[in-house]
């Protein structure tokens, strides 16, 4: 079985993730039918793992991702800024009802013998709507980037992301 290397010359990224972006609501342990109020967290499979290397190691990392111009992805945008992860973008415009739209998952933590309860939104979800050349690839690579991840939650999304 061959070895895996990972570059050791001096790279723009440490790590890039390519996936899409979520948020979050969680009421904690309160279930969901009596929940007044919800904290706000921003999360993505592929997110997740360059998120928690710049905050827990420091180490340079950039998610490739669809972003919603409207009220929730200037939220997503400030977290993940928040986080030390260097963004690259593809935008697209919410049309006021439809979306497109970062998709929204619930979760609630449960409490002693009542589980936890997760469901998604995914609808019309920008991530959804990314493909071939959205990204301009040679250049991100080109500044040096040691690890590419990506998942397969987000090539499910679409036949444009598998």
């Amino acid at each position: 079985m061959a070895q895996l290397a990972i570059r050791n010359d001096k790279c723009d990224l440490d790590f890039l993730s390519l996936g899409a972006l979520v948020h979050r609501l969680d009421p904690g342990i309160i279930p969901f039918r009596k929940a007044r109020s919800f904290d706000i967290h921003v999360s993505g499979g592929e997110y997740n793992v360059a998120a928690n290397l710049a905050d827990c190691f420091g180490l340079k990392t950039g998610i490739a991702t669809a972003m919603v111009n409207y009220g929730i992805g200037e939220l997503v945008q400030a977290r993940v800024k928040e986080m030390g992860v260097r963004t690259f973008y593809k935008h697209f415009e919410h049309d006021g009802v439809r979306g497109p739209n970062i998709a929204t998952v619930y979760s609630d933590r449960g409490l002693g013998v009542r589980p936890p309860v997760v469901f998604y939104n995914r609808s019309n979800e920008a991530g959804g709507l990314l493909k071939p050349g959205d990204f301009d690839w040679k250049t991100i690579f080109g500044a040096g980037t040691k690890w590419f991840h990506s998942g397969g939650i987000f090539a499910a999304l679409s036949s444009t992301t598998s």
